[in-house]
C-alpha cells in the first residue's frame, strides 16, 4: 500500500513524514501489542515510527518492522525510524554504543533520526532511574554540548541519518545552536504539545532556526496515573472542540491532530486499536478553516500532561 503521508524537509537536506505512530507502552504485556500495532500501523500506511531505549520494546518494534520488509510491503528506505538516547547514557562515550545497542535489538544498521530524549542526565549505569537510598534520582553532571558532539559523530559514521533534542525548552536549545565549532544543527525538537498546550512560543523559535517542533501527546494523554489526577481537564471532551468535530463530521481526534499538521507541526499519535489506526490517516482527508484554527488557538492553557518533574515521576 502506498502511504498517503505527507513529508517535511529537515534542515540536512532529509525529509520526515509528517503523522509518526508513537510506540510508547507502560506494561509488559503493552509492549507485545506494540509489535502488532506497528505491524498495523505499516500495513495501513504509517511510515514514520517513533521509539526510544527507555520504553524498552525496540526488539518487538525492530521484529515489526523487519517483517513488513520481509513481506514486501515497504522497503528500508520507506520507513522513518526515530530512537533516542537516554539519560544514563549522555557521558560522551556512551552516545554510540547506546545507539549500536538499540540498532542491535532493532535488527537495523541505521536509525533515521537519534535524539536526545531529555536535557537531564543520569548516573550511568543498567538501571534506567537509578536512585539512592532515598528515592531520590541520582543525576549526572555532563555538559549536553559534548552529549551533541558524540551525537553528531553518530550521524558522521552514518548510524544516524539525521540528529536533534526531544524536551529542551528554548534556553536549552540556545546552548546546542550556539556552541563553538557546531558541525550538525538539531533537524527537530521533540516536545509535549497539543491543544492545551499549544507551544506558540518555541515553535515560533524553532521555524525562526530552522528547526521542526515534532508533537507527542498531541491528543492529551491516555490517563497515565503518574502524569494526572481525577480533576485533570481529558482534552477530547473539550466541548469547543467536540463542536468543530460535529461541524466537520470528524472525530474530536481527527480536529486535534489536523490542527497541528496545519500549523507545521510534525505530529505523533499512538492506538493499540486498529480501527483508530486506520481513522488517524484521514487527517489528510480535510483542511480547516483559518478562523476555526484561531478559535483552536485559543484553547490553549498552558497545561502539561507530562509535568517538568516526570522523570522522577517514572519510578
Amino acid at each position: 500500500m502506498n502511504s498517503k503521508i505527507q513529508k517535511m524537509e529537515l534542515n540536512d537536506g532529509h525529509s520526515i513524514p509528517v503523522l509518526g505512530f508513537g510506540t510508547y507502552a507502560t506494561e509488559e504485556n503493552l509492549r507485545k501489542k506494540s509489535m502488532e500495532s506497528t505491524k498495523i500501523a505499516i500495513d495501513v500506511g504509517f511510515r514514520h515510527i517513533d521509539c526510544s531505549h527507555l520504553y524498552q520494546n525496540e526488539e518487538e518494534i525492530g521484529q515489526a518492522i523487519v517483517s513488513k520488509i520481509e513481506d514486501g510491503t515497504v522497503k528500508r528506505e520507506d520507513i522513518f525510524y526515530t530512537s533516542k538516547l537516554w539519560s544514563t547514557s549522555h557521558r560522551p562515550e556512551l552516545v554510540r554504543p547506546s545507539l549500536e545497542n538499540s540498532l542491535r535489538k532493532l535488527n537495523l544498521d541505521y536509525v533515521d533520526l537519534y535524539l536526545i530524549h531529555f536535557p537531564v542526565s543520569l548516573k550511568p549505569g543498567d538501571e534506567l532511574l537509578p536512585q539512592d537510598e532515598h528515592g531520590n534520582l541520582i543525576l549526572d553532571t555532563v555538559d549536553l554540548c559534548d552529549t551533541w558532539e558524540a551525537m553528531e559523530k553518530c550521524k558522521d559514521a552514518g548510524l544516524a541519518k539525521s540528529i536533534g533534542v526531544s524536551n529542551f525548552n528554548r534556553r536549552q536549545l540556545e546552548k546546542i545552536l550556539n556552541k563553538p565549532g557546531l558541525k550538525h544543527r538539531p533537524v527537530c525538537n521533540q516536545v509535549e504539545c497539543h491543544l492545551y498546550l499549544n507551544q506558540s512560543k518555541l515553535l515560533a523559535y524553532c521555524k525562526m532556526n530552522d528547526i521542526v517542533l515534532v508533537a507527542y501527546g498531541a491528543l492529551g494523554t491516555q490517563r497515565y496515573k503518574y502524569c494526572i489526577n481525577e480533576d485533570t481537564p481529558v482534552l477530547l471532551d473539550d466541548p469547543i472542540l467536540c463542536t468543530m468535530a460535529k461541524k466537520y463530521k470528524r472525530t474530536p481526534a481527527l480536529i486535534a491532530l489536523r490542527y497541528q499538521l496545519e500549523r507545521g507541526i510534525v505530529t505523533l499519535v499512538k492506538s493499540f486499536n486498529e480501527e483508530r489506526i486506520r481513522e488517524n490517516l484521514q487527517v489528510f482527508d480535510f483542511q480547516l478553516a483559518s478562523d476555526d484554527m484561531e478559535i483552536l488557538d485559543n484553547l490553549d492553557r498552558n497545561l502539561r500532561y507530562f509535568p517538568a518533574n516526570i522523570l522522577s515521576r517514572l519510578k
